[in-house]
């Protein structure tokens, strides 16, 4: 039967866990899957910083910012007016010894094309020749290889350079899509490497920057993967590389267009060269509100601005003065040409390696949802995530995304649907046995039972157990002076402080008989220290009702007394009755000593008598005196008793004392040396009734010595 429960609870997890799995990969939760790429991007900026010098930066930016805007003579004209100073800039640049210049701008048309009334014409024909300078820069740089204007695709109305521009850069050979990859959440994470355009196969512009400052012409397979410069980039979405950002906002250099048309203005050819030797340099709008883009940056974004090196000492950079979620758009191409040329586009594992990760770990949480409570498998689950929090951001650390959103809400699925079954089919019959046994057992040591998982078994079986008498001294008299009703509330309240104890500790209430409260240690749940528990818990019993007797109204007009006796055995323990009516109960020869030892406190004026067995098996951990060697009714064989006095680390120094001069006295007392004997039970005899009684008993012999075949066993006769 059990083992059918566990295959049962096996492939519900199994179950449980698939379905998560598929769940947290499927098209539903599509707008989170991007999210581990963006939690990585900042954590492992947290963690390790930037992974490179920005100044080794293969790709800079010309910012047409904040502060260009705000600089004569750009201050109040519209950017169209700009392109003159742009040709200016780019001239430098290129003089500078930049590789390539890229444009993630597109001016799609020229003043000079103006149809606005100026005078007696119109505005175009009064500024022919404006956009010559900058078309000759164009043409120029063209000539080389070295720049390459951008434009937006959309289906048949491409956003183009104006006609003179195209012309300059020799039409579409020099002309790139700047369009990037969107995912459903509106983040960019991915980088499309070629379009189709009139029939053709084009690379995007990040793609041609990163060749032509490699020299190296894209190679393209026939499964669709490319490969440029021997780097066979990294795709799990087809025809895409997934972005690999930096943190902070200073991993691409970033020069303010305004600086640098002063620069040129100063013929400052020695600073373009430092500036833009070797560099992939791309023009582009880094401003507050026009072409922000969120990304996988958007957790470890920084304050944007020019914060590259600055020719012009008089002025300072224009920053944006708090950090956003969104980036300016031309740092997606800058941070894609780096991963090209540095070779470290981000690597994901892909669908198929997702599932299986996620269904590995929701296989775990559903696992640890049935082996553990439900708060011990959410705190193994916490820790199981951190572990793979910390594994994933140390692979990220080398460009490997491990994905960590799919699997965090595959196992908190699992782990919670687990819970789920557990409570409402897994654990029903745990809940009937505990709904079973709660009205006579506490609940620990149910559930030490169920954890256990080895439940009595029907009709009884044989354990080693502790069993605990206990009985109230004089109790008929107290019966008789006080009204049932007073009598029935004193008895609830003593047996209700007395079996919260004996619980406390592991035991199980057998039975109450009267004033007298039966039970057992080390059933129904197995329990090795059962004799330790019970010692313990007579201790805690004889303190609670001295406190009750000083304390509590009803026991200071009627101060009871106890009796304990315990002994440890084997003893039959199950459910015992008829067929119709059974009782959890203990019995045997156990049961029936621990019960003459509780009588036998009435001879010697004790409150606690244990068997050897029951001493035996505790330890130093308490403090015994050896009281006699007995034969009780029912019994042959002699045994050992004794009696527990106090923790040994709360025994007093009078109550050591006097352990010590009736262990002395004992001894002298079977060595048959009776006046020795009589002098060292008399060291306490005033306040001990047990060395009043050896004493005198001991003078007796002394006097009348008894014959050869004197036995020092007491044999007691009452129960």
């Amino acid at each position: 039967m059990n083992a059918r429960r566990v295959t049962r609870d096996a492939i519900a997890a199994s179950a449980i866990a698939l379905a998560c799995a598929g769940l947290a990969v499927s098209p539903a939760l599509d707008r989170v899957q991007g999210l581990s790429l963006d939690i990585l991007t900042a954590l492992r900026f947290e963690m390790f910083g930037n992974r490179t010098n920005p100044a080794a930066s293969p790709a800079v930016v010309v910012a047409i910012d904040e502060e260009s805007y705000h600089t004569p003579p750009f201050k109040g004209s519209p950017t169209l007016t700009w392109t003159g100073e742009i040709g200016r800039v780019l001239n430098s640049v290129v003089e500078g010894g930049a590789r390539v210049v890229g444009f993630d701008m597109v001016i799609p048309t020229s003043i000079e094309q103006s149809e606005i009334p100026f005078g007696e014409g119109v505005l175009g024909e009064r500024v022919r020749g404006f956009d010559r300078d900058f078309l000759r820069a164009l043409a120029g740089a063209t000539a080389p290889g070295k720049v390459v204007l951008g434009e937006q695709l959309r289906g048949n109305d491409p956003i183009r350079p104006s006609p003179g521009q195209r012309i300059a850069v020799r039409q579409q050979q020099n002309i790139r899509p700047l369009n990037t990859l969107t995912d459903g959440d509106d983040t960019v994470r991915r980088m499309p490497l070629t379009f189709t355009v009139n029939g053709a196969r084009v690379p995007g512009m990040a793609l041609e920057l990163a060749a032509r400052a490699q020299n190296a012409a894209p190679e393209f397979a026939a499964d669709g993967s490319v490969t440029l410069a021997g780097y066979r980039i990294p795709s799990t979405v087809p025809n895409t590389m997934t972005v690999n950002f930096e943190g902070g906002a200073d991993d691409i250099p970033t020069y303010s267009f305004a600086d640098l048309r002063t620069c040129a203005l100063k013929n400052d050819k020695d600073f373009f060269k430092r500036a833009f030797d070797g560099k992939v340099v791309i023009f582009g709008t880094v401003l507050d509100s026009e072409d922000r883009r969120l990304t996988s940056k958007r957790f470890a974004t920084g304050l944007e601005g020019g914060r590259a090196a600055r020719c012009a000492g008089d002025g300072k950079p224009v920053m944006t003065s708090f950090r956003r979620s969104s980036i300016a758009g031309i740092y997606i191409h800058a941070t894609a040409v780096n991963n090209l040329i540095r070779h470290d586009a981000a690597i994901e594992l892909g669908g198929h390696a997702t599932f299986a990760i996620a269904l590995l770990i929701a296989a775990l949480a559903a696992a640890g949802a049935l082996l553990f409570a439900p708060i011990g498998a959410a705190a193994a689950f916490l820790v199981l995530a951190a572990v793979g929090l910390i594994d994933a951001i140390v692979a990220f650390k080398f460009g490997t995304v491990i994905p960590i959103v799919e699997p965090f809400f595959a196992g908190l699925g699992a782990l919670a649907l687990t819970i789920g079954y557990r409570f409402a089919v897994a654990d029903k019959d745990r809940r009937l046995l505990q709904k079973s046994f709660g009205l006579y057992l506490a609940p620990d040591v149910i559930n030490r039972m169920l954890s256990s998982n080895k439940l009595p078994e029907l009709g009884g079986e044989t354990r080693q157990v502790t069993v605990f008498f206990s009985d109230l001294e004089g109790f008929s008299k107290i019966a008789e002076q006080i009204t049932p009703e007073a009598l029935t509330a004193l008895m609830n309240e003593y047996l209700s402080y007395m079996t919260d104890i004996i619980e406390s500790h592991g035991g199980y209430v057998d039975k109450y008989i009267g004033d007298s409260i039966v039970a057992v240690f080390g059933a129904p749940a197995d329990d090795p220290d059962h004799a330790a528990h019970a010692a313990r818990a007579a201790l805690d019993c004889c303190a609670k009702l001295a406190e009750l007797n000083r304390d509590a109204a009803a026991f200071q007009q009627h101060p009871l007394a106890q009796r304990i006796g315990i002994n440890s055995g084997e003893a039959v323990v199950g459910n015992l009755g008829s067929r119709r009516r059974f009782n959890y109960s203990v019995m045997g020869d156990a049961v029936n000593l621990a019960s003459r030892l509780e009588g036998a406190n009435k001879f010697y004026g004790t409150t606690i008598i244990v068997s050897e067995t029951t001493a035996g098996l505790t330890g130093d951990a308490f403090a015994w005196r050896e009281l006699d060697a007995i034969r009780v009714k029912g019994r042959t064989q002699a045994l050992k008793i004794y009696e527990l006095l106090a923790l040994s680390s709360g025994l007093t120094e009078a109550r050591r004392k006097s352990a010590s001069d009736y262990a002395e006295g004992l001894a002298h007392w079977r060595a048959r040396e009776f006046s020795a004997a009589a002098a060292a039970f008399s060291r306490s005899a005033e306040v001990d009734r047990a060395a009043a009684m050896f004493r005198d008993r001991a003078q007796e012999l002394a006097t009348s010595p008894p014959g050869a075949d004197w036995d020092p066993v007491r044999t007691l006769q009452e129960k």
